[in-house]
């Protein structure tokens, strides 16, 4: 379809305006397709598909490449950390695992007591699929056909593939050398094979605090902002994924938490392992130096993808209000532990634990001191950028609206955000009457039941769905709100959105333990092979491939503070576009935020909001440690990773 021809398919798109904070809608209202001024743009670039996997870190899966280009890569081989090989290297020292003190208030940057002389074992403990019995996840290849549609026929496969054999939680006595590993960074294949299903290391906020052990005390030119990722197993074995305000288990030992080391796995590209983005990455152009936004995992880090801002604990009427007790964050230790916070949590059966607010502009509430107190020592001054009163959600809760548009019933799942007036990304795009979508695989299936037991569907992944101005429009939820079929029904007709955000279900996202990374580059396959037999599509298309987040795995990368929230380690961004071609590896310090800045520039839209991240100013890179912006806190809006 030529661009002529696109621009004559365009029809009156929803059309939203801004009014105190909310999105409002006028009289009349239609909701076709596309957009008047989808095709208004500053570059070539008519499409953006953004795909969101799961929980890996740049040096989990890039550790070892090398670009064919000639341009250079910052991980742990450039580093000298490991050898191509994954053995250790010359500087394997650089990323020492260390052991800390943390019986009493919560610190940040913790003071450590020693070194490991060999890593706690890594464990098996979490839901990986067991053996050939209780087959991973499907018996048979036409099971597998039966209930998934997010892959090509070929990798159906993997969906049949890859069971542990292992009892769990146990030590993962596949990884070679697993009681004698060497602290620091270890590889998992061929021990743990590239198509198998492994282990999922804790990504909680305060626990990624500790793991990262940012102290400012130990900036200087080089490490503008003192982070060390030096404490990964300490933290997955002291408190893993949180006490949900039990008391410590008795006997406690390093595998109590069921982790052990699993954060310092990773993988060996230049030795086969993920094949298909490693070819990705040759042809197209990837960045070394992209984050994910926040501290912790999927929820905060999907939000301020949406947002470019954190959001807070509300009445329900769009006013900020004080959350149940057992849901605030208290990460001091519990008397007579090492590091076994109060109140920290997933939330249990019967309603109890579940810490994930912080209040984080009271420097006396539980946790807040350590982390503004470190912001205000850096060299240079860093606001947490948290408004009083307001408790900002830190970790997993479910959204506040079902996919219908109904509010959340909280008596079936009380960790439950309520309903928030924060502005995203989509009203942006609605007032600038440039159309856009989010595809969720299973999306269909979680509107007839948002609570069975088979959904696929990641609510806490959809930033609009945590928002009334979207979701309470019938219209506009309806036409921003999709399945990933209807995604794969525009992209095979060569019509879409012009911002499409895809997510894939639990079973395709790559997440650990419940998923595998093979299923994530096979879902990513797809997508790309039907838009390269859409060439008219795909000349004005640019694809950004990342995940959510780290997932908890430790990384070698910089790490920028920004505000209270982040930034965080880094995680991987592959481009695909016609206009990224070559092989290129970017430096540009950017995280999911510089996606929303790449869409603003774009199309020429408005920041967010006065106080979401994509007004922070695009990064000067220079000086003792090129990677780290002089003019911080500073993302990138990616724009220099296209030749146009």
């Amino acid at each position: 379809m030529q661009l002529k021809s696109l621009k004559a398919k365009l029809f009156l798109y929803t059309s939203l305006f801004s009014m105190a904070g909310q999105v409002v809608a006028p009289a009349v209202l239609a909701a076709p397709p596309l957009g008047p001024n989808d095709l208004n743009t500053k570059t070539p670039i008519k499409h953006v598909i953004v795909i969101y996997g799961e929980n890996r870190s740049f040096d989990h899966l890039f550790a070892t490449y090398r670009s064919p280009s000639g341009d250079s890569v910052w991980n742990a081989l450039s580093e000298g950390i490991i050898n191509e090989d994954g053995s250790p290297g010359p500087n394997f020292s650089k990323a020492t695992q260390y052991q800390a003190s943390a019986p009493d208030t919560f610190n940040v940057a913790p003071p450590k007591t020693g070194a490991y002389k060999t890593l706690p074992p890594p464990m098996v403990g979490g839901n990986e699929y067991a053996s050939d019995t209780n087959p991973p996840p499907f018996a048979t290849l036409q099971a597998a056909e039966n209930a998934d549609y997010g892959l090509l026929p070929r990798d159906l496969r993997l969906l049949t593939t890859g069971a542990t054999g292992l009892a769990k939680p146990s030590i993962d006595t596949r990884i070679i050398n697993v009681n004698n590993l060497p602290s620091g960074p270890f590889q998992l294949t061929p021990g743990v094979p590239y198509d198998a299903y492994a282990a999922s290391p804790v990504h909680r906020y305060y626990q990624a605090r500790q793991q990262t052990d940012c102290d400012a005390s130990k900036a200087d030119a080089g490490n503008p902002s003192g982070c060390q990722n030096d404490l990964f197993p300490w933290v997955e074995v002291t408190i893993g994924a949180g006490s949900n305000g039990k008391p410590q288990p008795v006997p406690f030992n390093d595998q109590t938490t069921g982790e052990g080391s699993t954060a310092m796995g990773f993988y060996n590209v230049a030795r086969g392992d993920m094949a298909y983005f490693k070819k990705l990455a040759d042809e197209y152009t990837i960045s070394d130096n992209y984050h994910q936004p926040g501290m912790g995992g999927t929820g905060l880090d999907s939000i301020l993808a949406g947002f470019g801002d954190a959001i807070y604990y509300t009445d329900g009427k769009g006013n900020a209000a004080v959350p149940p007790t057992n849901q605030i964050e208290d990460p001091d230790a519990q008397a007579g532990t090492n590091n076994w916070y109060v109140q920290d949590g997933y939330g249990a059966a019967d309603g109890t634990g579940g810490g994930s607010y912080s209040e984080c502009a009271d420097p006396t509430h539980k946790g807040v001191a350590s982390v503004v107190s470190y912001l205000k020592a850096l060299p240079k001054a860093v606001a947490p950028n948290c408004d009083p009163g307001h408790y900002y959600l830190l970790n997993n809760y479910n959204p506040g609206y079902y996919g219908d548009g109904t509010v959340a019933d909280t008596t079936l799942n009380p960790f439950t955000i309520p309903p928030v007036p924060t502005n995203s990304i989509g009203n942006v795009l609605l007032a600038a009457q440039v159309s856009f979508a989010w595809f969720g695989e299973g999306y269909n299936d979680y509107v007839q039941d948002p609570n069975a037991a088979t959904d696929v569907y990641c609510n806490i992944c959809n930033p609009f769905q945590y928002q009334t101005s979207i979701m309470t429009n019938e219209l506009v939820r309806e036409q921003v709100v999709k399945d990933t079929s209807d995604f794969y029904t525009g992209l095979q007709a060569g019509v879409l959105p012009a911002v499409s955000f895809v997510k894939p279900g639990g079973l395709n996202d790559g997440h650990p333990a419940s998923s595998k990374f093979s299923i994530f580059e096979a879902f990513v396959r797809k997508i790309i092979v039907e838009l390269r037999k859409q060439p008219d599509l795909w000349a004005s298309t640019a694809v950004f491939i990342t995940t959510d987040e780290a997932g908890g795995y430790w990384d070698s990368g910089y790490i920028q503070a920004l505000d209270f929230f982040g930034d965080s380690s880094r995680i991987p961004l592959i481009v695909v576009s016609p206009f990224t071609t070559g092989g290129h590896v970017s430096h540009e310090y950017s995280d999911h935020v510089s996606i929303l800045k790449f869409i603003e520039a774009n199309w020429g839209l408005p920041a967010i909001s006065a106080r979401s991240r994509d007004n922070l100013p695009n990064p000067v890179q220079s000086g003792p440690n090129p990677y780290a912006p002089t003019n911080g806190p500073a993302i990138g809006d990616l724009v220099s990773l296209f030749h146009f």
